[in-house]
């Protein structure tokens, strides 16, 4: 809120009310600030209010065409450009086509995948009832050769439920089998984009909507509400919608929207009269996006394989309705044999790939080992052919009997000379947290190794933290700078500027997500 006050107050008054008006459509959060401001500004130059700060705008002037405007095509002229054939490169073109169309923020080269995975592999990590379900998932290319580089990322696109889908269309009294293309407005007098081109439709509507409208996994905005007050034709849902939308009732709404996390499914079937034409629903149903995954093999090790460790995500709401995250139950669900191909991109991510010269110390709790599991394959493939670094790995997990993934892996790499032996310079070192009375976690290990770590790090040694971005890559930093402090015996002032220069010279690397 500070970054964005100090920004507006660049703007000139005539454009800033223009700017605030567009932000307040969509973030319910600004009200009060925002009441404050049309009150500085009467203060300032009455003549911007000439009916006081206060006069509220009825929604029939604030709601006005939607920015997308789709064109119908006849089936019968058109049917001849489409195959029946469900092969790779229609399925490639469809999407391609759906998302390019998308007015969501989809960045434009991701529209077209890199490649299509067939699962080949599809195994529980940890002790079935233990109350957490992680997944080793293993892909193999079909649709071209694959190329990465460990610590990279794979983006993929989830399959919605077919059901939901065909609910929301059914809800909203949309033809399946219509073509469509989705094309921008006139804004303001200037033409945005209205051409269409051959990567840009037709598709079929119901195509449309699997690809690109996330229907029944994300919440809708705020704007979307005040859109639906417009076109509620029950008196008591337009009420309700209205106060949902108003200063006084953006408690409410958050309690209601995402805090329960509800579907624009859900809330369209709370709201029966609301009627929304297709525009709207394309423009403000929100986008269906791809979900991003660290990459847990070499592809060296695998050549055109792609293997992810995926932990299902569920979790209860406030009024104990039960949420599952959209992609990893898809991907935890689907069965080898069904020969799904799945859409996919890669993406470099936060975490280099070192050389094999480079000494490591890995720090991962709990999925957060999937990167360096490539990281390990990778560097034993290596050792075979010529001498490599020590690696040091500190990981965390549970209980030693739920949820200790890949430990067979791990161990095997840190015995008989593997490049996670002691003897090779490196080492394995676990924190199970919950298997004694007293919690034991990485930074823990990470102390009890000190000399070790700090010898690696003399060595020029780079430091890979990877897992929850809650409290632990704070921790795991000030982990380290406690180290350094001692085992070099230098202030701990002194430590902060040495791990500072590492960070500077690319030797400390974080990935962390929520």
């Amino acid at each position: 809120m500070r970054y964005l006050s100090c920004s507006l107050i660049q703007f000139q008054i005539g454009k800033l009310i223009v700017a605030i008006i567009s932000i307040h459509r969509y973030e319910g959060a600004l009200d009060p600030w925002m009441s404050s401001l049309w009150d500085m500004l009467y203060q300032k130059n009455p003549k911007l209010f000439p009916n006081g700060p206060g006069f509220v705008i009825s929604n029939m002037y604030l709601v006005e065409q939607p920015k997308v405007q789709i064109t119908y095509h006849d089936a019968n002229e058109i049917g001849s450009q489409f195959s029946s054939t469900q092969n790779l490169k229609c399925l490639e073109e469809q999407i391609e086509k759906a998302r390019s169309m998308s007015p969501g923020r989809i960045s434009h080269n991701k529209n077209r995948p890199d490649c299509f995975l067939k699962m080949i592999k599809n195994c529980q990590l940890t002790t079935a009832g233990c109350g957490k379900d992680v997944r080793h998932i293993e892909f193999e290319a079909v649709s071209s050769a694959i190329d990465y580089e460990v610590g990279d990322v794979l983006e993929v696109l989830p399959c919605q439920s077919p059901a939901a889908v065909d609910a929301f269309i059914k809800r909203c009294n949309l033809n399946p089998e219509s073509y469509i293309t989705v094309q921008s407005r006139y804004i303001q007098n200037r033409l945005v984009d209205t051409s269409v081109d051959s990567s840009k439709g037709p598709v079929k509507l119901k195509t449309f909507v699997e690809l690109t409208m996330d229907v029944a996994s994300a919440s809708p905005r705020r704007y979307f509400f005040e859109v639906m007050s417009f076109f509620a034709s029950a008196q008591h849902e337009k009420e309700r919608l209205e106060y949902f939308v108003s200063p006084e009732g953006r408690d409410d709404l958050y309690q209601y929207n995402q805090k329960e996390r509800r579907t624009v499914l859900e809330v369209l079937d709370d709201f029966p009269s609301v009627q929304l034409p297709f525009e709207w629903l394309v423009q403000l149903v929100p986008p269906l996006q791809t979900r991003a995954f660290s990459i847990s093999s070499s592809n060296f090790a695998h050549p055109n394989q792609v293997h992810l460790t995926v932990k299902v995500v569920s979790w209860t709401t406030p009024f104990k309705r039960k949420r599952t995250g959209l992609c990893s139950v898809w991907l935890a669900e689907l069965d080898p044999q069904q020969r799904v191909y799945v859409p996919a991109w890669f993406r470099r991510g936060s975490l280099p790939s070192p050389p094999p010269s480079l000494p490591l110390i890995l720090i991962a709790p709990g999925t957060g080992c999937a990167p360096f599991r490539g990281f390990v394959e990778e560097r034993a493939l290596q050792s075979k052919f010529d001498s490599v670094a020590p690696v040091l790995f500190f990981f965390g997990c549970q209980y030693k009997e739920n949820d200790f993934l890949y430990s067979d892996f791990w161990l095997s790499h840190s015995q008989n000379g593997g490049v996670l032996a002691e003897e090779k310079g490196g080492g394995f070192y676990v924190a199970f947290s919950r298997d004694q009375p007293q919690k034991v976690y990485v930074q823990h290990k990470m102390r009890e190794q000190s000399t070790r770590l700090w010898n690696l790090l003399s060595e020029g040694a780079a430091v890979y933290v990877a897992g929850s971005a809650d409290k632990m890559p704070a921790d795991v930093l000030s982990t380290v700078e406690e180290i350094i402090s001692k085992e070099s015996g230098v202030p701990r002032e002194a430590a902060v500027r040495w791990l500072r220069t590492l960070e500077k010279a690319g030797k400390y690397h974080v990935e962390a997500w929520s």
